[in-house]
């Protein structure tokens, strides 16, 4: 077993603090790292664990130059019990770690990702989303004998089941995404040029090295910056170097010293971007929220002036209290909004309106007003 250490001479220990470990690559296997991590202390886990991916033999090009697979010890298991003891083990202990509304990503192939989402569930985790990696430029299966594997899988999933609390940034992701909802099926090309790392005699340092473009959006989907986000599996620190570079911080764990080097010296060299570069876009839901009594106050509304539906159907005089009053019914901008439609519902911010100039407005925009003067919206 190999210790723990962030460099030469610094070592966790079992008492160690998060600022201790974070921004820092961690040597040493992962269940034992992640118990030294302090409880509920991370937002997002992203993990890359072995695939449990052996060659019966080698594996050959038509012009029998050799596949570089997968034949490395750290993805060497004795049976399937023995891979999904190891699965959930790692899976409980980054369950420990994450916080109350934390979310974990795991990626995998064919070979592993149904027994590591099977595992996910026992340990109650909930699974919000698997996406599809569509690779634009798979490896080709050279026996023809199988379909060509074009794809992995991800699992997306949330700690707590009930825990709404959680961190997706949908207005973000579509903006992101020409203004379409992003969907599941994400299509990418493999690690391939100079983000691919090499060895001293020119071959690929590591044999499953993630494109930053998949850390990129999985990072921009399900965290914010400042956020801490740890991948027990670091390898070669793709998830590391892309936090970095979103202004999250990092903890990256990984048992090989070779890999944590190469990681070290790549992360270095990563820029994180300025704060102004960072800000996203906001959903209506991560906005603060602002009463109606709030524009009152603010003068932008009086007490007895009118206000209509949109098209002028119904109107409704604005009380003191920020209440309405209009045929009969008093309440809530949204209560009598929903009330004089017969509806069981209504927002009234975008159903009532006001005058301004000689032009109807909804009242949503007094909203936003205060919104800006406060400097709320700002992120």
């Amino acid at each position: 077993m190999k210790s723990v250490k962030t460099g030469a001479s610094a070592r966790a220990s079992r008492s160690s603090s998060l600022s201790n470990c974070l921004d820092r690559v961690l040597v040493g296997e992962a269940v034992d790292v992640l118990e030294q991590i302090p409880e509920a202390s991370v937002d997002v886990v992203f993990a890359d664990p072995p695939y449990n991916l052996q060659l019966d033999h080698q594996l050959t090009r038509p012009d029998q130059s050799r596949v570089d697979g997968v034949d490395a010890a750290w993805d060497q298991f004795d049976s399937f019990a023995a891979y999904d003891a190891f699965t959930k083990a790692w899976l409980s202990a980054a369950k420990r770690a994450l916080k109350p509304g934390g979310t974990l990503w795991v990626i995998g192939s064919y070979h592993n990702i149904f027994r590591v989402g099977s595992t996910l569930q026992d340990l109650d985790y909930w699974i919000l989303n698997d996406v599809v990696w569509v690779k634009s430029n798979p490896m080709p299966n050279f026996r023809g004998r199988r379909f060509t594997n074009a794809h992995e899988t991800l699992i997306w999933a949330l700690r707590d089941r009930d825990d709404n609390g959680y961190t997706f940034n949908y207005e973000a992701l579509k903006a992101f995404n020409d203004g379409v909802q992003m969907r599941s099926d994400w299509t990418m090309p493999l690690c391939t040029g100079q983000e691919r790392l090499k060895n001293d005699d020119g071959h690929k340092l590591h044999p499953t090295q993630k494109p930053e473009a998949l850390l990129y959006r999985a990072l921009l989907a399900s965290s914010n910056p400042g956020d801490v986000v740890l991948d027990p599996f670091l390898g070669t620190g793709t998830t590391a170097a892309v936090a970095k570079a979103l202004g999250r911080h990092f903890i990256g764990i990984e048992r090989e010293e070779e890999y944590a080097e190469a990681a070290r010296e790549r992360i270095a060299a990563v820029r994180t971007a300025p704060a102004h570069g960072l800000r996203t876009v906001l959903g209506k839901r991560a906005l603060p929220r602002v009463p109606f009594g709030a524009v009152l106050e603010a003068g932008l509304i009086r007490p007895g002036e009118v206000l209509t539906c949109p098209k002028s159907r119904h109107e409704a005089i604005v009380r003191a209290d920020a209440t309405l009053e209009a045929g009969g019914h008093v309440g809530s901008i949204h209560k009598v909004g929903a009330a004089v439609q017969g509806l069981d519902a209504c927002n009234g911010w975008t159903f009532w309106h006001f005058e301004q100039q000689g032009n109807r407005m909804p009242i949503d925009a007094l909203r936003e007003t205060i919104r800006a003067t406060t400097g709320a919206q700002a992120a």
